[in-house]
């Protein structure tokens, strides 16, 4: 039987993974392997009949510069217990496979990791390659990742959109623009281009890497309204205080997801209400959400590029 690779993505999209699925697959096809796409992310190892494509040249040109994730996705986190019971060791037995490709962030990786010394306990040892990917731009031992250039392209262009729609009246008004990024504040310190001249908007940039304070965000705002009437505000949507807690927690709107992160979302909102009670003014929030991962319209070149070159 012909030796086989599998290759799943894991997390969320970015722009050029689908890229770097493409590539792989030429890699190994031109060396004679066959190479088969694992739907729905670590999901269908854990299943009985995993949703499973064979990836041919055709195929692998068709979804380069594809949008979303052709292979999907899931934020599956087996636990222990998944691995003795569940886990899909006749999959790769009866498919000869002999590499594990995986695509995604800290948490795919650190999943791949715990499937090889599993694999290895069992005697069925696999090579695993994993292909950094996330528009964060947080992953250690990295200068940055697929996806996330062109994230950043796409918050810069939108975000200087919003700055002309905002300055077109006198009246007093305050837009705050959320932004994706937990822990790392790269892509909201992205809308700086967004800049054409020194003190132009968006005027307040708060980032997750430094403690936010409600009193100190009143402060910057009432200081740059004495130079310009439209503020427009980029933050982090994992800005928190100094003890810890996320801003969007103020609502108690804020749920963990499968990998018990809390999920982040809101925090604009919080702020929105903030400012309508302190300073009356005309204020509304904007979240980017996944248009910043998901639009196909502002790929960066450079991103497609390394990201076949990463594949």
């Amino acid at each position: 039987m012909k030796e086989a690779i599998a290759i799943l993505t894991g997390g969320g999209p970015a722009p050029g993974m689908n890229t770097v699925v493409g590539s792989v697959a030429k890699t190994f096809l031109r060396k004679g392997y066959r190479v088969i796409g694992l739907h729905e992310g670590y999901t269908g190892l854990f299943n009985p009949s995993p949703r499973t494509v064979d990836i041919d040249y055709p195929m692998a040109d068709g979804i380069f510069n594809q949008g979303g994730s052709f292979l999907q996705m899931s934020r599956f986190k087996p636990k222990d217990s998944d691995f003795e019971n569940n886990f899909n060791l006749k999959f790769f037995t009866d498919n000869n496979i002999k590499l594990l490709v995986t695509v995604g962030g800290d948490d795919t990786a650190s999943t791949a990791n715990r499937i090889a010394k599993f694999l290895e306990a069992k005697k069925y040892p696999i090579a695993n390659i994993h292909v950094p990917k996330t528009i964060d731009n947080d992953l250690v031992l990295t200068d940055h990742t697929p996806g996330f250039g062109s994230a950043a392209k796409y918050v810069a262009s939108t975000v200087r959109e919003i700055v002309l729609d905002a300055s077109v009246y006198q009246q007093r008004s305050v837009t705050i623009v959320e932004i994706m990024g937990r822990h790392a504040g790269w892509l909201t310190a992205a809308s700086r281009l967004a800049r054409k001249y020194e003190g132009d908007n968006p005027c307040l940039i708060y980032l997750p890497e430094t403690p936010f304070s409600l009193e100190q965000f009143y402060n910057d705002l009432d200081a740059a309204f004495k130079k310009s009437p439209n503020l427009v505000v980029c933050v982090s949507e994992g800005i928190a205080d100094e003890g810890g807690t996320f801003v969007c927690e103020y609502s108690d709107a804020a749920k963990l997801d499968s990998f018990g992160h809390k999920m982040l979302t809101g925090c604009g909102e919080v702020l929105e209400s903030f400012v309508r009670d302190k300073f009356g003014v005309k204020v509304r929030s904007i979240e980017l959400n996944v248009n910043q991962r998901c639009s196909g319209m502002m790929v960066s070149e450079t991103d497609i590029e390394e990201s076949a070159m990463a594949g």
